[in-house]
């Protein structure tokens, strides 16, 4: 597993833990960086964490527009913090190219959730994907 990968995975870590807590992920993240109780954490993950804090009312507004069928609260919390980080990727990310954001998402849902988790991280920032030149 490549250095970006491992970093997206802990941020959706992060993301997913902060969420359980109902804590803000950049507070959770400050606390553990340079913590001799944790690993260190890669500077891909702080920025894919304060990233997906930042635009987090745009990423939910777009995620409840685009996930037929589903609200937020629905969403297992995994899931939701696989899509919050891809659709950052997808729309922030200017050095990260759409299909690699799709597919890093897709196979974080795959390790990290339900079976039928890929198809429904892939149909949600798939749909977003088709029209994410008009949303950047």
């Amino acid at each position: 597993m490549g250095a970006r990968s491992k970093a997206r995975k802990r941020a959706v870590d992060l993301l997913y833990e902060a969420g359980l807590r109902g804590e803000d992920p950049v507070t959770l993240l400050a606390g553990r960086i340079g913590s001799p109780d944790v690993p260190p954490i890669n500077d891909y993950t702080v920025t894919l964490v304060e990233g997906v804090t930042a635009h987090r009312a745009r990423i939910d507004e777009l995620l409840t527009e685009h996930a037929e069928g589903w609200t937020l609260q629905r969403m297992p919390a995994v899931d939701l913090a696989v899509l919050r980080l891809g659709l950052y990727e997808l729309l922030w990310a200017q050095d990260v190219p759409d299909a690699v954001a799709i597919d890093e998402a897709v196979h974080l849902a795959k390790v990290l959730s339900t079976d039928d988790s890929p198809r429904f991280v892939n149909g949600v920032l798939g749909r977003i994907g088709m029209i994410a030149d008009r949303l950047r």
